[in-house]
C-alpha cells in the first residue's frame, strides 16, 4: 500500500511523485552532461595556426621540458613530454603551467619595481637602414603579457584572468564574482595557465619564454639582403670639387 502525506498547501506527496521527479532528473542529466562536455571542449579549444597555439610546428624536446616538469607528475612521470592521441610528443600540462608561472613572476617584478629601475636599452638589428632601435623592455614585456592574454583567452577566461592574476583576488572572491564553486575556479585557472604557457613559448617571432631571449636575445629583424630580396649597391657620395685658384698658407721667415 502506497503511503501519502498532504502538506499544508494541499499538495499530495507520494511514491508516484518521487518516481516522476527521479525520471525528470535522469532525463535532465542525460541532456546536460553532453552539453557540459561540449562547453568544456569549446573552452579548451585549439588556437589557430600561426598564433603560437597547439597547432604550431614547434618541436618540443626532452632537454627543454625536463627542468620544467614536476617530478611527481602522474602523466609525464617527470620527463615533461607525453604521447598525444596522434602518437606525437607534446608537452605535459605541468610544463606549460611552469612556463606561465615563470613569466607571471617576471610580470609581477616588472609591475611592482620602482620606476627609476626601468632603463632604456639599445637593440641592434641586421639591416642597413636601421642599425638599432631604442626601447624599454620592462614596459614592452608588461604590454605583451596582457595583450597576449586578452587575444588568446575567451571573455569568460579573460575575466577570471583579470580577477585572479591582475587584481590579485583569491578563489573566494573569484567564486563570488564568477558564480563558480571552488573546484571549477581552480580548474579554470589551470586551463588558463596551460593555454597561456603554451602560447608564451610558441609565439613567433619573439616568444616571452625563455626570458633571457626576450630581454637580451638577438633581434629577428629581417635584413634587406635576406633570401628573396635583391641586394643593390649603395650609391657613393660625389667627391667635392674645388673651383678657383689654389691658395697656400703664408710661410714665415726662416731664422
Amino acid at each position: 500500500m502506497e503511503s501519502y502525506c498532504t502538506s499544508s498547501s494541499g499538495y499530495l506527496w507520494g511514491n508516484e511523485y518521487l518516481k516522476t521527479r527521479i525520471d525528470l532528473t535522469l532525463c535532465w542529466a542525460r541532456l546536460t552532461i553532453p552539453l557540459l562536455a561540449l562547453v568544456a571542449y569549446r573552452l579548451d579549444r585549439d588556437i589557430q595556426p600561426g598564433s603560437g597555439g597547439p597547432n604550431s610546428t614547434m618541436e618540443w624536446t626532452r632537454s627543454e621540458t625536463l627542468a620544467l616538469a614536476m617530478h611527481q607528475c602522474a602523466q609525464c612521470h617527470g620527463s615533461g613530454l607525453r604521447l598525444s592521441r596522434k602518437g606525437a610528443l607534446s608537452p605535459c600540462n605541468c610544463v606549460l603551467r611552469s612556463i606561465f608561472r615563470i613569466c607571471f613572476a617576471r610580470f609581477q617584478r616588472c609591475v611592482s619595481q620602482e620606476r627609476h629601475l626601468s632603463h632604456i636599452s639599445l637593440e641592434p638589428h641586421q639591416g642597413r637602414n636601421r642599425p638599432g632601435t631604442w626601447g624599454r623592455k620592462d614596459e614592452e614585456y608588461i604590454a605583451d603579457f596582457t595583450l597576449i592574454a586578452k587575444r588568446i583567452l575567451i571573455p569568460e577566461e579573460h575575466r577570471l584572468f583579470r580577477f585572479h592574476f591582475l587584481l590579485g583576488a583569491d578563489w573566494k572572491l573569484c567564486s563570488r564574482q564568477m558564480g563558480l564553486d571552488r573546484g571549477n575556479v581552480f580548474h579554470a585557472v589551470y586551463r588558463i595557465e596551460q593555454k597561456l604557457g603554451r602560447v608564451f613559448r610558441e609565439l613567433q617571432p619573439y616568444p616571452l619564454f625563455p626570458l633571457d631571449d626576450y630581454f637580451h636575445g638577438p633581434s629577428r629583424f629581417v635584413p634587406e639582403n635576406a633570401p628573396g630580396k635583391q641586394l643593390l649597391p649603395r650609391p657613393l657620395a660625389p667627391l667635392p670639387v674645388w673651383v678657383g685658384p689654389l691658395r697656400f698658407p703664408p710661410v714665415g721667415h726662416a731664422a
